[in-house]
């Protein structure tokens, strides 16, 4: 049988994934350590002892902090808002799989994201639970060699697929959607990370002073709540000045926008953006596409949606389909 290597994190989608892929592959599992402990590791060995499938241990803390954790502090430090898994996938998580598929000789690796590859081509995953939007970032020569057992599945039908393969993390819980932030508190994180910068005004459009923040770093752009300021109407999150140390409020009325830039364009297509191409953009993760012209500029591309859109927000990812199709991504910079 062809050699495979597979991401097993000691979930239920990784597991289901390496039960498939053990019917067609001789599948090596490897599970990617990030040194917070747990039972990940654990739990990810049994399944791959329970399948007689071979384990391994990879610790990609040092990448992680390098290529994920650092640059996520200083995008909230600068008033952006990161996607670290758009970053971890690219930069760490499949080059550690493939790293280890060149050592033993294997084409290709797989894990248990909802989401499809074919002939190289990214492609959503079912529409319940499609992951596509974190996966934009992969370039070609990465896509070539990856394996996504699950993308015609939905997340329930995998879970009746554990129950029925008898596999012992069939009712785990979902992991967090942060994985080296395990309660969720990311400003907390930063603030223990220590150089999170100081106390600051909350003004409104005007530099009117409204109240005091906590750091920039605790807010993102079309925040509402958390914000402790009482006033005439709901205060929104609509600008965040990083070099006067200001969090501007509004009623949310200058939110929305139908002029994007971005920049770091991932194409993925066959052929070069050169020219001004039709496509559907998903500028957060979420289900939600909207109709717009995606043109090549100096610096990167400019996204100009049909209808308007409510808080493009800086280090956000957008990324452009042709219906099921990936066509590419880029960086959200700015809107107008």
């Amino acid at each position: 049988m062809e050699q495979l290597v597979l991401g097993l994190s000691g979930g239920v989608d990784s597991a289901v994934a390496a039960r498939l892929l053990g019917l067609r592959y001789a599948v090596t599992c490897l599970y990617l350590d990030i040194g917070l402990g747990g039972s990940g590791a654990q739990d990810a060995a049994a399944v791959a002892d329970a399948l007689h499938l071979p384990f391994e241990t990879m610790n990609i803390s040092t990448a992680l902090e390098a290529q994920v954790c650092a640059p996520f502090a200083a995008d909230y430090f600068a008033g952006r808002t990161p996607l670290p898994c758009a970053h971890c996938n690219p930069r760490v998580k499949f080059p550690a799989l493939l790293a280890v598929a060149d050592r033993i000789g294997a084409r290709y690796v797989a894990t248990g994201h909802y989401a499809r590859v074919e002939h190289g081509r990214l492609k959503k995953g079912m529409p319940a639970n499609d992951q596509s939007y974190l996966l934009a970032r992969l370039p070609k020569e990465q896509l070539a060699r990856i394996m996504f057992p699950l993308g015609d599945y939905e997340k329930t039908a995998v879970r009746t697929l554990a129950e029925e393969f008898g596999l012992a993390v069939a009712h785990k819980p979902d992991s967090m959607e942060i994985c080296f932030i395990p309660d969720g508190d990311y400003p907390a994180w930063l603030e223990r990370r220590g150089g999170t910068p100081p106390p600051g005004n909350f003004v409104d459009k005007s530099g009117r002073v409204l109240g005091r923040h906590r750091g920039i770093h605790a807010y993102t752009l079309g925040q509402r709540r958390g914000l402790g300021v009482c006033g005439p109407c709901r205060y929104f999150v609509s600008a965040i000045r990083p070099e006067r140390n200001e969090v501007v409020l509004s009623d949310g009325g200058n939110l929305h926008s139908h002029r994007v830039f971005a920049t770091g364009l991932n194409w993925l297509e066959e052929e070069a953006l050169t020219a001004p191409r039709k496509v559907a953009v998903r500028l957060r993760h979420t289900k939600i596409e909207t109709p717009a012209m995606l043109s090549p500029t100096d610096g990167g591309v400019l996204i100009q949606t049909e209808q308007p859109v409510r808080a493009p927000t800086p280090g956000q990812l957008a990324v452009f389909y042709d219906g099921d199709y990936v066509m590419g991504s880029a960086w959200i910079d700015r809107a107008e």
